[in-house]
């Protein structure tokens, strides 16, 4: 967990941030902005950070929608898990060409899960639409197929943090319905992944967090001295 943030100010803010940004009507995401030093992503595009992160604590405000490809009992499991929707092989085949359809089944859902000996056949037929959209399905062993409730459950609970040509990033760590504690964790799990990454604190240089059509609000963060 990181410990970057301070935390007894950041809860302040946060708490000023749902109280205080105007009310909508419908429920609001809140939403993190984190920005960073001293990273030159043309000169190494590796830096980039494009991950799923599972929070501790679910937003509200939208559901995560699961789509996942199978057959046989992996399509079984997927339904009694609770998936948005089971596709099949023949449902991809049917789409091949199609780039108004797959994109709207890209567009669709959050995360897609698929069986892996079935990739290698879907991969060509969904790669050129999902791929630029960061929606190609996670894989799963049809062997692993017990495994495939936790999969769809932990999805459930994840955002993906993808940094694209500036070394910042936008992503959703929870809903106005939520408590500031909630959301200060969900906040401490994002910016442990970039701690991680880089594995220097200091490269975080800003960190923003609004409602979704509110004003933003910056959170207190440490400095740590290098040894």
């Amino acid at each position: 967990m990181s410990h970057v943030i301070v935390e007894d100010k950041a809860l302040e803010i946060i708490r000023k941030v749902l109280e205080e940004s105007p009310k909508r009507r419908f429920k609001e995401a809140v939403d993190l902005t984190v920005v960073l030093r001293g990273i030159d992503l043309k000169r190494d595009p590796n830096a980039k950070i494009n991950e799923v992160v599972e929070l501790p604590h679910m937003p509200k405000n939208r559901p995560v929608k699961i789509a996942v490809i199978g057959k046989g009992d992996f399509a079984l499991k997927a339904k009694e898990a609770g998936a948005d929707e089971v596709l099949s092989l023949e449902d991809i085949e049917a789409m091949a060409g199609n780039k108004k359809a797959l994109k709207k089944l890209a567009n669709k859902y959050d995360f897609f899960i698929a069986q892996a000996d079935l990739v290698p056949k879907i991969a060509r037929i969904i790669g050129p639409v999902f791929g630029p959209r960061n929606k190609m399905p996670v894989t799963l062993p049809a062997t692993a197929v017990d495994k495939l409730p936790d999969m769809i459950n932990k999805l459930r609970k994840s955002v993906r943090i993808r940094m694209r040509d500036q070394p910042l990033f936008h992503v959703k760590v929870g809903s106005r319905d939520m408590s500031p504690e909630e959301i200060l964790e969900n906040v401490k799990t994002v910016l442990s992944v970039v701690e991680r990454k880089y594995e220097d604190p200091n490269k975080i240089a800003k960190v923003y967090i609004k409602t979704t059509m509110g004003p933003a609000y910056e959170l207190p963060i440490v400095y740590h001295k290098r040894r």
